[in-house]
């Protein structure tokens, strides 16, 4: 499913009766089987941009398209995965139930709930795990849950929301991994919200560069790495260093652009 995002914009209620810009004009298309990656700095409109995708947050202007219908509520054949599994999870409900649900949301028989539910769970790792609630889990396997429940309604397409922002290095490596493997094997378009300049370049195909105050596309840098990616060849790769300088400068510069002016200092 190509994604088109066409001169969308997002204002919110002010003081007094006027209305913050959020999100300026912004426009991008994504390819069916793509996986793309948006970094910027904290209030760059990163995760309004994918609430609009998603069809959870209505835009002010514009509009979004998914193979060219138009989005205005949550589409069929697509997932969102949000940072914070500990409240996207029901704590009072086991794995199982905790994944059957988006196979009711799409109005599966039971039957076929519980075998995509099955199939889910060998996708992320986690068999023999069903009957364990989501307190009983590191974070990391909550997040592998969050993650299956997503693909239980087998998506086209994948919205993720900086899902790996709460786990430890190492978890994080584990989940970067897992992601790329489920994208191959659901053949899905990933559109991936991170802080994490060397994630977006080891997981992207392209990483868009957003700009805040107001929030705005600025670049759009094609991350021309071979596949399949690893943690250590890919890293160690000159190509990949050049890349990570060259979107770290840009985000950077972004910052530099909106931060605002440092008070004086007195001796």
């Amino acid at each position: 499913m190509e994604l088109t995002v066409d001169n969308v914009s997002k204002s919110y209620p002010a003081a007094k009766g006027d209305t913050r810009l959020a999100l300026a004009e912004t426009s991008v298309t994504i390819a069916q089987g793509e996986f793309i990656c948006v970094v910027g700095p904290s209030g760059c409109g990163k995760s309004t941009m994918l609430m609009i995708m998603a069809g959870l947050l209505a835009p002010t202007g514009g509009q979004v398209r998914l193979d060219g219908t138009l989005v205005t509520g949550p589409p069929a054949g697509l997932s969102v995965v949000f940072q914070d599994y500990g409240r996207s999870l029901f704590p009072w409900m086991n794995v199982r139930r905790n994944l059957a649900i988006a196979g009711k949301a799409a109005g599966l028989s039971r039957a076929e709930t519980a075998e995509r539910v099955r199939e889910a769970l060998a996708a992320v790792g986690l068999d023999g795990v069903e009957n364990l609630y989501p307190w009983q889990m590191s974070g990391g396997m909550q997040q592998r849950t969050a993650i299956a429940r997503a693909l239980v309604v087998r998506p086209e397409v994948m919205l993720m929301d900086e899902p790996f922002a709460a786990v430890d290095a190492q978890t994080r490596a584990d989940l970067e991994d897992l992601v790329l493997r489920v994208r191959h094997e659901y053949q899905m378009t990933v559109v991936f919200v991170t802080h994490d300049i060397d994630e977006a370049v080891y997981l992207g195909d392209r990483v868009l560069v957003m700009r805040a105050n107001p929030g705005h596309l600025v670049s759009d840098v094609r991350v021309d790495l071979p596949r399949p990616r690893d943690q250590v060849s890919t890293k160690l790769d000159p190509r990949f260093a050049q890349l990570r300088s060259e979107i770290f400068r840009q985000v950077m510069r972004s910052v530099e652009t909106t931060a605002p002016p440092l008070a004086p200092t007195f001796p």
